[in-house]
C-alpha cells in the first residue's frame, strides 16, 4: 500500500478518488480544498487502484490553539478489513502531531463497527456520549423561512 498526500495542483488525482465520495467532486471545491494550506487529503493506493482517503481540517481557537478534525474516511470494498483506514487515520494523526496539533477529533455513529474498529485501532480513544447538531444552509433552515414572511 502506497498513502499519498494530495495538494495544490492535484485535481486530476482527486478526481480519481472521486467514487470514493458522497457525491461527485466539484472541480471549484476540489481546487479550493487543495489550495487551503489547513485542509489535508491522504489517498491510499493498492498498485495503481485507489483503496481509500481519508481527510482532515485544522482548527485554531484562541485559547485552546490548533487541533486536526477528521473530516472523512472511505475505503472501497475490497480493500476494507486490511488496514488501509488505520494507515490513512495514522498518516493524518502524523500530520496533526507535525504540525503541531494539539489533538484531533472525529464524530461517527455509535452503530458504525467499522469506524470505531479503524479509529481505536488507529489510537484513537472513545469520549463519552455526544449529540451532533446542524445547520442546512439549502433554503430550507428556519433562517431563509424567516427572511422570506413577508411580515
Amino acid at each position: 500500500m502506497d498513502i499519498r498526500r494530495l495538494g495544490p495542483g492535484d485535481e486530476a488525482a482527486l478526481e480519481q478518488v472521486g467514487p470514493c465520495f458522497d457525491h461527485p467532486v466539484l472541480s471549484t471545491a476540489a481546487t479550493r480544498f487543495l489550495e487551503a494550506e489547513n485542509h489535508h487529503i491522504f489517498v491510499a493506493y493498492e498498485g495503481e487502484a485507489v483503496a481509500g482517503f481519508v481527510t482532515g481540517v485544522e482548527m485554531t481557537h484562541p485559547d485552546k490553539g490548533t487541533e486536526m478534525f477528521l473530516y472523512e474516511l472511505g475505503v472501497e470494498p475490497p480493500f476494507r478489513g486490511k488496514g488501509v483506514a488505520t494507515a490513512l487515520v495514522r498518516a493524518l494523526a502524523d500530520l496533526a502531531r507535525a504540525r503541531d496539533c494539539y489533538g484531533m477529533w472525529v464524530l461517527t455513529d455509535d452503530d458504525n463497527h467499522a469506524a470505531l474498529g479503524a479509529y481505536g485501532s488507529a489510537g484513537g480513544t472513545r469520549e463519552g456520549a455526544s449529540v451532533l447538531m446542524s445547520w442546512k444552509f439549502d433554503g430550507t433552515d428556519a433562517t431563509s423561512v424567516i427572511q422570506q414572511d413577508p411580515r
